[in-house]
C-alpha cells in the first residue's frame, strides 16, 4: 500500500502559480509513476502530468504544457506540481496518483478571472 497526501492548494488569481505538493508513505519502493489528474465541477477526472519515479521522464497534457511543471525528490518521496500561468479553467480539484493504483485525497485549486 502506497498513502499520498497532498497539499498547496488555494484560490489564485488568473496568471499567478501555485505549487502542488504530494508527500507519500507506505511500500514507496512499489512506485513507478506519480502522476497528477484534475476533476472540475461535472466533468470527468482528466490527466495533467506525471513522472517515472527512476528516470525522472515527463509527460503532460496538451492543456498544461509550456505552463505546468512536474518534479520529484526521491529522498523525500515527494513529487511536485508548479503550476504557472494558471487559467480559470484550471480550476478543479487535483488528485496525486502512484502507478493509477493509489490516490490522495484531492486538493482544490481555484483560479479566478
Amino acid at each position: 500500500q502506497v498513502q499520498l497526501v497532498e497539499s498547496g492548494g488555494g484560490l489564485v488569481q488568473a496568471g499567478g502559480s501555485l505549487r502542488l505538493s504530494c508527500a507519500a508513505s507506505g511500500r514507496t519502493s512499489n512506485m513507478y509513476h506519480l502522476g497528477w489528474f484534475r476533476q472540475a465541477p461535472g466533468k470527468e477526472r482528466e490527466f495533467v502530468a506525471y513522472i517515472t519515479w527512476t528516470g525522472g521522464s515527463t509527460t503532460y497534457a496538451d492543456s498544461v504544457k509550456g505552463r505546468f511543471t512536474i518534479t520529484r525528490d526521491n529522498a523525500k518521496n515527494t513529487v511536485y506540481l508548479q503550476m504557472n500561468s494558471l487559467k480559470p479553467e484550471d480550476t478543479a480539484v487535483y488528485y496525486c496518483t502512484a502507478n493509477y493504483a493509489y490516490w490522495g485525497q484531492g486538493t482544490q485549486v481555484t483560479v479566478s478571472s
